[in-house]
């Protein structure tokens, strides 16, 4: 087994579970836009990808419409359900032995990155993160590899298998492959099992617990 001297977590799905705050900002922005239909219960696979590829893909909306559902989302979530959040049991005390192990710990998240920072100082993540790399405001840079990438380049860190991607999505995993590093899949998140075990994780992860025997090796 690899011994991992950084390791870059996605936010939701892997450190926390954010499906209230999300739901009631899908909730709140198709009201605003009398779309109806949506019933409060998340459409499979829309967390994980950038915002505007879940408005399109899971609410069929055209680019107009889902250029003002994005808008709207965010007008709920950056007041109300940014917070509307519940970090995973054991997720702080993970980074912390993580972060006193001599770790680099990052997060990269296609979530808007202002509103991904606000989380992680509210619940105490910042103080073990190195840095957090987010989405843009449009979204034109918010997929899971090109995030990754720009973390990398940033910190000016090579590729590397030292250097692993843990997440809960298809998009976690492909983004850590396509940037050459390890990555791990954990199974409590949002994403399809199915669609994981077909993106060929280099390690599996069923709990919290799982998960630091994996990364404090």
């Amino acid at each position: 087994m690899n011994s991992f001297s950084h390791i870059i977590f996605d936010l939701d799905g892997t450190l926390t579970d954010n499906t209230r705050g999300i739901a009631s900002s899908v909730k709140y922005a198709l009201d605003k836009m009398q779309v109806d239909g949506f019933d409060g219960t998340l459409p499979a696979g829309f967390v994980g990808p950038p915002l505007q590829q879940g408005f399109k893909e899971q609410f069929g909306l055209n680019e107009r419409n889902t250029k003002l559902a994005v808008e709207y989302f965010r007008e709920y979530y950056s007041v109300h359900g940014l917070l509307e959040n519940d970090p995973y049991p054991g997720v702080s005390e993970m980074l912390e032995e993580l972060y006193f192990s001599g770790k680099q710990l990052f997060i990269a998240t296609a979530k808007l990155e202002k509103f991904a920072l606000q989380i992680c100082e509210h619940f105490g993540f910042d103080k073990y993160i190195t840095q957090l790399k987010g989405a843009d405001y449009k979204g034109e840079n918010a997929t899971k590899s090109t995030i990754i990438s720009h973390l990398l380049q940033s910190r000016q860190v090579s590729s590397s298998k030292e250097i692993v991607m843990v997440g809960d999505t298809v998009f976690d995993i492909d983004g850590g492959k396509e940037n050459g590093l390890s990555t791990v899949a954990v199974t409590y998140g949002f994403g399809k099992r199915e669609d994981l075990e077909k993106a060929n994780p280099d390690f599996w992860a069923e709990s919290i617990e799982d998960l630091f025997t994996i990364l404090n090796a």
